[in-house]
């Protein structure tokens, strides 16, 4: 199946509704509206930089994405915008890369303003109030207890073979029960009870020769991509993202389509804990 054929899939079958824009959902503008913020402080991911005023890779993707959902995108790298209201925002996504101290920073690879403490708090505050949020790959930082895990660090980039935990949730029905892909794998440690995880990398064919791939990747299966609830809202997370190849792959473009649908509350799904069910040792790391 082409690329093209998948995603009308995803639109019409996997979520349920067609693309951009259907009588009801339109009219509700503060439900359309998606922003995307990527400001970058440790280091900046080629995807998401910038060449003068034109946007990266990664969010001409991202906007095309939403079109496809009936959403538009504001995308930004301006810490300052979680200093005003963000009811104008269906959902936040973040692809920064720093953790919340470091994106407070006057200084970063790209030259943007930083995040305040009152932001950061402010978006918080947002999210616990039933503001959706995904995260995907460094993102994960900019909330990390709405996230519900952290980052020890990456290897090498390599193939890693991911399986397919919860294949009811939108956006993984059609994954089948595994698939591989070449990534920048993070090593994602201290999760949170209550994750409904999707999707589980399993380090066992890795290569581990390297000192940083032995640290990241000798280690039972663990997590990879999940949901869980930080308050009333809905929060998704994919450590996938890394590669310019990634992002234009039918497989990531499905499990960010369902991952969002669901963050929005466009569809539903169980998303019943099941950490301890899918990777019983993710938490056993011992170095983390």
């Amino acid at each position: 199946m082409k690329r093209r054929q998948v995603l009308q899939a995803l639109g019409t079958t996997i979520l349920g509704w067609p693309f951009a824009g259907q009588a009801g959902f339109a009219a509700e503008e503060g439900r359309r509206k998606i922003l995307l913020f990527s400001r970058s402080v440790l280091f900046e991911h080629p995807v998401v930089h910038r060449q003068g005023d034109e946007l990266s890779l990664a969010e001409k993707a991202f906007v095309d994405l939403a079109k496809r959902i009936g959403c538009e995108v504001e995308c930004t790298k301006d810490g300052r915008v979680f200093d005003g209201n963000l009811d104008a925002f269906a959902a936040v996504v973040s692809y920064t890369c720093g953790r919340p101290a470091d994106l407070m920073k006057p200084d970063s690879p790209d030259g943007s303003p930083p995040l305040s403490d009152r932001g950061w708090k402010n978006l918080d505050e947002a999210v616990r109030g039933g503001k959706a949020f995904v995260a995907i790959h460094p993102g994960v930082w900019l909330l990390p207890e709405a996230a519900g895990a952290d980052c020890l660090g990456h290897g090498t980039q390599q193939e890693a073979r991911i399986k397919v935990v919860s294949p009811q949730f939108p956006g993984a029905e059609k994954l089948g029960d595994s698939f591989s892909m070449v990534e920048e794998w993070f090593s994602l440690i201290r999760f949170a009870a209550d994750l409904h995880v999707i999707l589980v990398q399993d380090c066992a064919g890795m290569n581990k020769e390297a000192p940083a791939d032995r640290r990241c990747y000798d280690r039972p299966p663990f997590p990879a991509t999940w949901a869980r609830m930080h308050g009333k809202g809905r929060v998704f997370y994919t450590s996938l993202g890394h590669r310019e190849d990634v992002w234009s792959s039918p497989i990531f473009e499905q499990i960010l389509l369902g991952g969002m649908s669901w963050a929005l509350g466009r569809v539903d799904a169980d998303i019943t804990p099941n950490i301890d069910q899918v990777a019983p040792q993710a938490n056993q790391f011992p170095n983390s």
